[in-house]
């Protein structure tokens, strides 16, 4: 099985990630020690629906090394995983019938999107990412699950109440170039 991203993907991935690392050290605050309340994520909010999970989980990966580099913290190999799940879970709206290219992105989508964003987050950043840091890193247990729970809230908040609206908004942009219809 191979797999192959389109120029659009490849342009849309070197654009999220590069805005992603910005945003990860420009465009927040702090919550808790080195982790914030982060608007990086609305980026791979908007390339999971442009373009499916891959190309999400991809801006989360390279992003975080970009931020990193340009934060000059060293390379956190462990976040770079957590955001590489946790964006794969965000940008996967296409897996259960989110189109939103095609202007459908419903209350039913809505809702599965909080669910798999919230797990897929909670997993990423309660799970993944301090077991890395442990393994990895020797990190102190308490101030690693903490700042896991930490990302895991500001993320999960800055997903919610901002991707959703964005979501509707970007389907209701698509829907209205469009002639397609949904059915029931």
């Amino acid at each position: 099985m191979s797999f192959k991203l389109s120029t659009k993907e490849v342009v849309g991935v070197a654009i999220g990630a590069a805005l992603f690392g910005v945003l990860m050290v420009y465009g927040g605050i702090t919550v808790f020690t080195n982790t914030k309340l982060s608007s990086a994520y609305v980026i791979p909010v908007i390339i999971g629906a442009l373009f499916g999970p891959i190309p999400a989980a991809l801006v989360g990966l390279i992003g975080n090394f970009f931020a990193d580099f340009l934060g000059g913290w060293g390379y956190w190999i462990d976040w770079s995983v957590g955001n590489f799940f946790a964006c794969f879970f965000i940008g996967s709206l296409q897996l259960y019938g989110a189109r939103i290219k095609r202007g459908i992105f419903t209350t039913k989508h809505a809702l599965i999107f909080s669910i798999v964003s919230i797990l897929g987050i909670g997993v990423s950043f309660g799970l993944i990412t301090p077991l890395l840091t442990l393994l990895l890193f020797s990190g102190e247990v308490t101030i690693t699950f903490s700042q896991a729970f930490a990302a895991v809230i500001s993320n999960a908040t800055v997903v919610l109440v901002v991707g959703i609206p964005l979501l509707f908004g970007l389907s209701k942009r698509y829907e209205s170039q469009s002639n397609l219809i949904e059915e029931d």
